[in-house]
C-alpha cells in the first residue's frame, strides 16, 4: 500500500502526508502499520483531527509517546450492523470513549431545544453523524459486542429532558471514568491493565470515577446526598453542588462518594495541576495539526478551520463563571508553558504548507491569564473560593501582564508571522483593576493598548454578558462599568493610532435571576452607548455549572435563597428579543411590551 498521499480539500493543495504520521482508522490502514493487535481504540464524536486543540488527539498521543498502539474510530455508524464497532476486533487493554469536544446534546440542540442543521466537528458542517448521548450509545454498542474488555470513558442535570439522570458510568455500562484533562490518569489506567490483565487494580488512580458496593469506604470520605435523596428534594441537589465545588477548589486528597440506583459513585480526588515541564512535554508531541487523510477530497471541517492556526498557552481559569465549566476541567490554578516551547509551537506553524502568515490565536481559556498566580502560594492551598476575581478580586492574586506582553513582542518577531490576531476571551477586569502598584497598573493598560493597537483583526470581542448588578453577581461577573471603562481606552487607543475597529460585546438573556426588565435595562444601556450587539445566546443549561444547578432548583446553592428562572420558551424568546432593538419588527414588539409593564422611561431612552 503507498502511504503517502495528496491532501486535497476542496482543490486546495495542502501537503503530502503520510498516514504512519497519523494513526489508523480502518483496516487497511491498520495493514500500512504492520500491526497484529492494538493496545487502546478510542472512540469520538468527532471527525479525527491530530491537532493539540483537540481531546482525543491529546490522548492518543500521550499514549503513543509511552509506547501503546492507538486506533481511533472517529464518529461510528451507530444506526447500520454496527460494522464500525467491529472491525478492529477488541484492544489489547480497553476502549476510550468520548462524545467528542462538545456535549452531544448541545451540540444536536439551541437552547429553544430545536435540532441544529450544522455540527462544526463534522466535514461540511453536516449534523447527523453522532446520536443524542452520544458516550451512553456508544458504550452501550461495545459492552454489548465485548463484554469482556473495559472502556474508559470521559450524572448530572438533563436539560433535554428536563430532570436528574444518574451517573454517566452506571447509565452507560462503562468501568472507569477519567476527568478533567485525563493525560496522567489515562496512562496510568493503560499501564495497570497492561500489567494486570484487568482494570480492577486502577482504583486508586487519581482523576478517575467507578462505580463500586457500599463497603468501599475510607475515613476521609466525602458523602453526598444520594441519588433518590436529590430525586426528592432539590435541596439535596444544590448542596451537592456546593461540596464538590468548594472540593475541587481545594488541595485536599478526599474522594467524593455517592450512592446511585444500583451501585455507589467513587470519584477519586485530582493530581497536582501539570507543571511547566509537562505542559511543555505535551504540546511537543508529534500532532501534525492536520485532518486524518480519511477526509481528504471532503469538505472542511470548520472545527478544525477556526482553530488551525492557534496556540495554546497555559490551562486553567480563576475566573470561575457560573456558567462556564473550564475550571471544573481544567481546575482553577493556571498551568503556563514556558516561552521557549510557545516560540517552537509557533515556529512550526509557520513551516505548515499553505500557512499566509496570520497566527488566529495565542490564548486559552482566558487569553490573559498566563503565569498568573498568588503571590503566597500556600494561601493559595488554603482557599475554597470558587473565583479569584468574583465578587472581587483577591488580594494575593498577582495581575501582572508583563511576562504576557514579553511573549507577545517575541511571537511577533518569529520569521514568517505576520500578523496575530488574540482570538480567546480577554477578562479587561483583570487588566484595569487597580492593583496599588503604579508599576503593575502601568503595564497592565500597556497590555491593552498592545492587543488593541496590534493583536485585534478589526473588532475586540469581549464578554461582559449583562448590565444588571444582581444578574452579573450571580454570573460570578464583574459590573458592567468595567466595559465602559474598556470602551473609554478602546476608543482612545483607536484613536491614538489611526485605526478604525469595532468592540464587540458579548451578552447572555434568561440567565438565572435575569427578568425581563433587566433586558429592557441592559437594552437601554448600550443603546445610549450605540451597541447593536451581535454576539448574543440565550442561555442553555448544560452540566456540571453553577448556572445550571439555579436553573434546576431556583435556588442559590450557596445561600438557599429563591432565585428567578425563566424556563417557558415565551419568556426565553421575550428577553432575547431586547438584543435587537435596532431592527423595527424588534423594536415594535419591544415598545408594546414596555407600555405592558408600564416603563414608557425606557422607551424614552432607546435610541434611533
Amino acid at each position: 500500500m503507498n502511504s503517502s498521499l495528496d491532501n486535497k480539500r476542496n482543490g486546495k493543495e495542502i501537503q503530502r502526508t503520510n498516514i504512519l504520521d497519523f494513526f489508523p482508522t480502518s483496516v487497511k490502514e491498520l495493514k500500512a502499520f504492520g500491526w497484529d493487535y492494538i493496545d487502546v481504540i478510542l472512540v469520538s464524536g468527532d471527525a479525527f483531527v491530530d491537532h493539540p486543540s483537540f481531546g482525543p488527539a491529546v490522548i492518543a498521543r500521550v499514549l503513543q509517546n509511552t509506547g501503546y498502539r492507538v486506533a481511533v474510530i472517529p464518529q461510528p455508524n451507530w444506526q447500520d450492523d454496527l460494522r464500525d464497532f467491529r472491525k478492529f476486533g477488541a484492544p489489547r487493554l480497553f476502549f476510550g470513549v468520548s462524545a467528542g469536544n462538545i456535549d452531544s446534546m448541545l451540540n444536536h440542540y439551541t437552547a429553544n431545544k430545536r435540532l441544529r442543521s450544522d455540527d462544526a466537528y463534522t466535514p461540511g458542517g453536516q449534523s447527523g453523524h453522532r446520536p443524542d448521548y452520544a458516550t451512553k450509545v456508544y458504550c452501550q454498542i461495545l459492552k454489548d459486542i465485548y463484554p469482556d474488555t473495559p472502556i474508559v470513558i470521559g450524572g448530572h442535570y438533563d436539560y433535554w429532558q428536563d430532570k436528574i439522570l444518574s451517573s454517566m458510568l452506571e447509565m452507560s455500562g462503562a468501568d472507569i471514568l477519567c476527568y478533567g484533562m485525563s493525560e496522567k490518569s489515562i496512562v496510568e489506567v493503560a499501564d495497570h491493565i497492561n500489567r494486570d490483565g484487568h482494570h480492577y487494580n486502577c482504583f486508586n488512580i487519581r482523576q478517575i470515577a467507578y462505580l463500586s458496593d457500599e463497603n468501599d469506604k475510607k475515613k476521609d470520605d466525602i458523602e453526598l446526598h444520594s441519588y433518590a435523596e436529590i430525586l426528592a428534594d432539590k435541596r439535596n441537589y444544590a448542596e451537592n453542588f456546593v461540596i464538590v465545588e468548594r472540593e475541587a477548589n481545594s488541595f485536599t486528597n478526599r474522594r467524593i462518594t455517592q450512592q446511585l440506583e444500583h451501585s455507589k459513585l467513587i470519584v477519586n480526588p485530582t493530581y497536582e495541576p501539570l507543571s511547566e515541564s509537562e505542559m511543555d512535554s505535551i504540546y511537543a508531541l508529534p500532532f501534525t495539526r492536520l485532518p486524518h487523510p480519511r477526509y481528504n477530497g471532503k469538505p472542511d471541517i470548520p472545527a478544525y478551520e477556526m482553530i488551525k492556526n492557534s496556540v495554546t498557552i497555559h490551562r486553567g481559569c480563576f475566573g470561575g463563571c457560573s456558567f462556564c465549566t473550564i475550571a471544573a476541567h481544567q481546575g482553577k490554578k493556571i498551568s503556563s508553558r514556558s516561552e521557549k516551547s510557545i516560540i517552537a509551537e509557533l515556529e512550526r506553524i509557520t513551516r505548515m504548507p499553505n500557512f499566509k502568515g496570520h497566527i488566529s490565536d495565542i490564548g486559552a481559556p482566558s487569553a490573559n491569564m498566563y503565569r498568573m498566580h498568588g503571590n503566597d502560594e500556600e494561601l493559595c492551598r488554603k482557599c475554597r473560593r470558587p473565583s479569584c476575581i468574583a465578587p472581587k478580586i483577591c488580594h494575593n492574586l498577582n495581575t501582572s501582564h508583563e511576562e504576557l506582553c514579553n511573549l507577545y513582542r517575541k511571537a511577533l518577531e518569529v520569521k514568517g508571522i505576520k500578523k496575530i490576531s488574540i482570538g480567546s476571551g480577554i477578562r479587561y477586569d483583570i487588566a484595569l483593576h487597580k492593583t496599588g502598584n503604579a508599576e503593575t497598573d502601568r503595564i497592565n493598560e500597556e497590555y491593552l493598548e498592545l492587543v488593541i493597537s496590534k493583536f485585534v483583526s478589526g473588532r475586540l470581542k469581549v464578554a461582559p454578558e449583562h448590565t444588571s448588578p444582581k444578574v452579573l453577581e450571580l454570573m460570578r461577573k464583574t459590573p458592567f462599568d468595567k466595559f465602559g471603562e474598556l470602551k473609554k481606552l478602546f476608543d482612545r487607543t483607536n484613536k491614538k493610532y489611526g485605526l478604525k475597529q469595532q468592540l464587540i460585546p458579548y451578552f447572555i438573556s434568561a440567565h438565572p435571576g435575569c427578568k425581563e426588565e433587566d433586558m429592557a435595562e441592559l437594552m437601554a444601556q448600550i443603546s445610549d452607548l450605540g451597541i447593536c450587539p451581535e454576539q448574543v445566546q440565550t442561555f442553555t443549561p448544560t452540566p456540571m455549572t453553577l448556572s445550571t444547578v439555579m436553573y434546576y432548583t431556583e435556588l442559590n446553592p450557596y445561600t438557599m435563597e429563591k432565585v428567578y428562572v425563566p424556563k417557558s420558551r415565551e419568556e426565553r424568546e421575550n428577553q432575547n428579543i431586547y438584543f435587537f432593538w435596532y431592527t423595527p419588527d424588534a423594536r415594535k414588539k419591544i415598545e408594546k411590551r414596555l407600555r405592558k409593564m408600564r416603563r414608557d422611561d425606557i422607551i424614552k431612552k432607546m435610541k434611533g
